[in-house]
């Protein structure tokens, strides 16, 4: 594979993921980074088709990028098709703060939704994200807080050496993204795992604002609901403390049974 590396994100171009990240990939080929000009978490690979776009060009951490006043999903399509003279290569979305595991958390992340994007325009695309199990809520405002803490060089080394694994070979036919989770004290030692999506979801994001029962608010407890993982599971390498490496296909067609077809078909 050939060409450059474009980056893109779903918490915005203050994320303090976002310089390491870039500046260690700039260590296999040329990236450029394209990201939401905000926070854009929670909103899977929305489009924007209402407002128009505003993309500036700014500075964080020494590194010169674009920003979009839309979506991760927009971003990767700006950055695709629109604002360089050539397609990337390749296309990395994260370092997401906070996982990314189970079913339900794969299809509503910007961070996955900004690779499935890529991966509608027929670009290998990887989606990284690292927290903890346990108190995120806190663990969020403290890294958010301090953009020189451990865990995004150690995140950056991580990404930068997977991706350094698919730039020859590409992904396997059938997959369309890669969804790669890891703990947030995870280094360059820490075993990885080829994994499948565990089940399970969220639970209730939004609770009644005042006591109104007419207006409610967004409020995520960090929380991952339903039976233990199974061995194999995304979900299952986070509590053994694992990287999960989790090959995805989109909206692909189910099997059913033959009965389900008879019924249905006329």
């Amino acid at each position: 594979m050939s060409g450059w590396i474009l980056v893109t994100n779903d918490d915005g171009v203050d994320s303090p993921a976002l310089p390491p990240l870039v500046r260690a990939l700039a260590a296999l080929a040329p990236v450029r980074a394209v990201v939401p000009d905000r926070e854009r978490s929670w909103i899977g690979k929305a489009l924007t088709r209402f407002d128009d776009l505003h993309v500036e060009r700014a500075t964080r951490g020494g590194i010169d990028l674009h920003t979009v006043s839309g979506t991760p999903a927009d971003c990767a399509q700006l950055g695709i098709h629109r604002l360089f003279d050539e397609p990337p290569g390749f296309v990395v979305s994260g370092v997401n703060v906070g996982f990314n595991h189970t079913r339900g958390f794969a299809i509503s992340s910007g961070t996955i939704g900004g690779a499935t994007e890529a991966s509608t325009a027929g670009i290998p695309a990887v989606a990284f994200s690292t927290g903890q199990l346990e108190g995120h809520a806190e663990w969020s405002r403290d890294v958010w807080a301090d953009p020189e803490a451990p865990v995004w060089e150690r995140a950056a080394g991580i990404a930068a050496d997977v991706v350094a694994g698919l730039l020859g070979a590409g992904l396997p036919d059938g997959v369309d993204v890669l969804s790669v989770n890891f703990p947030q004290q995870a280094h360059a030692g820490t075993p990885r795992r080829l994994t499948r999506l565990a089940p399970g979801d969220y639970g209730a994001l939004f609770r009644a604002v005042d006591g109104t029962p007419t207006r409610y608010g967004f409020h995520f407890q960090g929380r991952f609901r339903g039976a233990p993982p199974e061995a194999g599971t995304d979900l299952a390498a986070a509590r053994d403390g694992h990287v999960s490496i989790t090959p995805l296909r989109l909206a692909d067609t189910a099997p059913v049974p033959e009965s389900f077809r008879a019924a249905l078909e006329r």
